[in-house]
């Protein structure tokens, strides 16, 4: 493991602290401000970037990120405008680790080759894909660790004996560990749940373990950072987009105000 995800972790382990990752969909509420709100997360103290790509039809995301990825393709974004987004923001921020994450179709309709190779040009250190099992590594895993881009698998918690040795083969970045059974952003998962996880995949990998999946307060972010290496927000911070959205006009500088104050606290509470 190397680049800038490696380094992101060893800094956070030297600070005695877990990592903390942010997820919005690319082009949500709209692509100006959009962009705006992936600086003042990392302003705020986000230590890596999920960006969405967005997909009418994520079937493993809550209400909540269903919602955010169509007001993204309502407003105009696409795959091509989303890798733009990522090329933007590596030249804002050439140190913090970027993960483009969502579903196989849009890219396999844009071009597997095509959107690797843009990915990579981009500054795109992982990908996260929902919908592709170890079975079809062929798609898309081997070839993006071919070009230089990690492959970030989701463990979830029927995850269980030789299927985790399967999902964690070619694995690269850090382990996803979904805590919850279900959709996103839709409950919460108990602390010695998430524990009693991490022993069972640090014992599978050497690769660091993030948590996500039903992670909405700070306290419940604080909880997961004693026994993860780092914890991912995604459903709540889409949320506060949402209720923005919600309004006429959209006041954009609230916004932004609303969404630094939230990440500041979540980054506070990675401390153990």
């Amino acid at each position: 493991m190397g680049g800038r995800i490696a380094r992101c972790f060893s800094e956070a382990k030297s600070e005695n602290r877990a990592v903390l990752g942010m997820f919005v969909s690319a082009g949500d509420p709209e692509a100006g401000l959009s962009e705006q709100i992936l600086d003042v997360l990392v302003s705020n103290g986000a230590d890596f970037i999920e960006l969405g790509m967005p997909f009418s039809d994520p079937m493993a995301d809550g209400p909540a990120i269903q919602a955010s990825s169509l007001r993204a393709i309502k407003a105009g974004m696409t795959l091509e405008k989303t890798l733009d987004i990522a090329t933007r923001f590596r030249k804002n921020h050439p140190d913090t680790p970027l993960i483009l994450m969502g579903y196989f179709n849009p890219i396999y309709i844009y071009g597997t080759d095509r959107f690797l190779d843009a990915a990579a040009n981009a500054g795109v250190d992982g990908l996260i894909i929902v919908d592709l099992p170890p079975e079809e590594d062929d798609e898309l895993c081997t070839p993006a660790r071919q070009a230089g881009l990690d492959f970030i698998r989701l463990v979830t918690p029927t995850t269980l004996g030789d299927r985790l040795e399967v999902v964690l083969n070619n694995a690269g970045g850090f382990v996803y560990y979904v805590a919850i059974a279900g959709i996103t952003g839709t409950k919460s998962a108990e602390t010695d749940s998430i524990k009693q996880a991490m022993t069972r995949i640090n014992g599978a990998t050497d690769l660091p373990c993030v948590t996500g999946f039903g992670i909405r307060t700070a306290e419940q972010a604080h909880q997961a950072a004693q026994v993860s290496d780092g914890v991912v927000v995604g459903s709540a911070l889409v949320q506060l987009i949402e209720d923005a959205a919600e309004t006429n006009p959209l006041n954009h500088d609230r916004l932004l105000s609303d969404m630094g104050s939230f990440c500041a606290g979540l980054a506070a509470a990675m401390k153990r």
